[in-house]
């Protein structure tokens, strides 16, 4: 059995390839108006709680959308032609707002507000690390 061990850095770096392949559908969900959520940022800018349940739902979109990302960086960095990169990147982001989407109790913007929380948070990013310490074995 492999040990995934998901440090600060690699959460880090998942929010960022997130929002650099999941860019037009960020930009979508920015332009509408969105009420305040568990999970979202309140006005001081620190996290909001975020329950239990959203951290386990949290943790299967996760899983998903990082097998997802493994898959087409693989694919992505493969590629030498920067159109077939671009579609790449695009049936990437599609997939991998499909699988937030399909995971149960996690819609995209609460899934990208734990994320917004997680960077501000370092509690938040402990409590993700340890659930998916424990949840990543039990997905290989």
């Amino acid at each position: 059995m492999i040990t995934r061990y998901i440090s600060a850095a690699s959460l880090t770096a998942a929010i960022l390839s997130l929002m650099f392949l999941n860019g037009p559908a960020s930009a979508q969900q920015a332009t509408q108006q969105k009420q305040p959520t568990q999970g979202q940022l309140d006005s001081n800018g620190t996290a909001a709680t975020v329950s239990d349940q959203k951290i386990e739902a949290f943790t299967v979109a996760y899983l998903q959308v990082d097998k997802i990302r493994q898959e087409y960086s693989a694919k992505i960095g493969a590629t030498s032609d920067p159109s077939a990169k671009q579609q790449l990147k695009t049936e990437a982001s599609k997939q991998m707002v499909q699988a937030v989407q399909t995971s149960p109790g996690m819609s995209v913007d609460e899934y990208n507000a734990i994320l917004a929380a997680a960077n501000k948070d370092p509690a938040l990013v402990k409590k993700l690390q340890d659930k998916l310490q424990k949840s990543a074995p039990a997905q290989q």
